[in-house]
């Protein structure tokens, strides 16, 4: 990409003070940073060795940890660039037999979600489940390092990781987990359990996560009931 722009960059770079170039200058490192892994991936297996058909599509990598590291990376610096303040990531599907090498269990993901209530089953999903979940710290890090202001982009954004299944093994959609991260400038109380009540549609945390973005015409969200409070509960004294 930056190979067709560079006198665009160049003219840009003459209309910009000191610290915006450094910024921008930073911005291109991390945009050609991420061309070299791409293109080490299309080129490249994870063992090291040169793809048996290089004129096939690369498709994703053979990392699943390289493959969400590069999305995550791309969404920072659409973020850094005001390019959008929205992105959503699916890291798979639902009824996916994929397996996680990296993860520390070769259990494929949906059949392990049918665990059975065996404890070794349990305990094997709990680890795909953990490997996933262990991969939102890059992203946050990578906010992090972003500075707009006197604030990062971490402070300025919400990330919301959850599943659509409380427990796979009975197909419940009661108590689904939701995980909130970043400031959100502000709108969220962070280090807090939240258990919502039996029967709470999760469309009430989503709809008191809207609010908190600044969309207070949206009355509601899909089958919600309400709001969903995410507040510190009140000390006692």
């Amino acid at each position: 990409i930056l190979d067709w722009i560079t006198e665009d960059i160049a003219d840009l770079k003459r209309t910009l003070g000191p610290n915006d170039q450094i910024r921008l200058d930073r911005y291109l490192e991390n945009v050609r940073e991420l061309e070299r892994r791409i293109e080490g991936v299309e080129t490249k297996n994870r063992s090291g060795d040169v793809r048996e058909l290089p004129e096939a599509p690369a498709g994703v990598p053979d990392s699943f940890s390289e493959h969400v590291r590069l999305m995550f990376d791309l969404q920072a610096l659409a973020f850094a660039s005001d390019m959008t303040r929205v992105f959503s990531l699916k890291l798979g599907r639902d009824a996916s037999s994929r397996v996680y090498p990296e993860s520390g269990t070769d259990t494929p993901f949906h059949p392990g979600s049918h665990h059975g209530g065996r404890e070794e089953a349990v305990l094997d999903f709990a680890t795909i489940n953990k490997y996933h979940v262990g991969m939102l710290p890059y992203l946050m890090d990578k906010l992090s390092e972003i500075y707009e202001g006197d604030t990062h982009l971490l402070d300025k954004t919400m990330i919301v990781y959850g599943s659509p299944m409380a427990d796979g093994n009975l197909h419940n959609h009661r108590r689904c987990p939701l995980i909130t991260l970043g400031g959100a400038n502000g709108q969220l109380d962070n280090n807090l359990h939240v258990m919502a009540p039996d029967g709470t549609p999760m469309a009430n945390a989503m709809l008191t996560l809207m609010h908190k973005l600044g969309m207070d015409d949206v009355e509601s969200f899909g089958d919600s009931t309400g709001e969903l409070s995410l507040a510190a509960p009140a000390s006692k004294g």
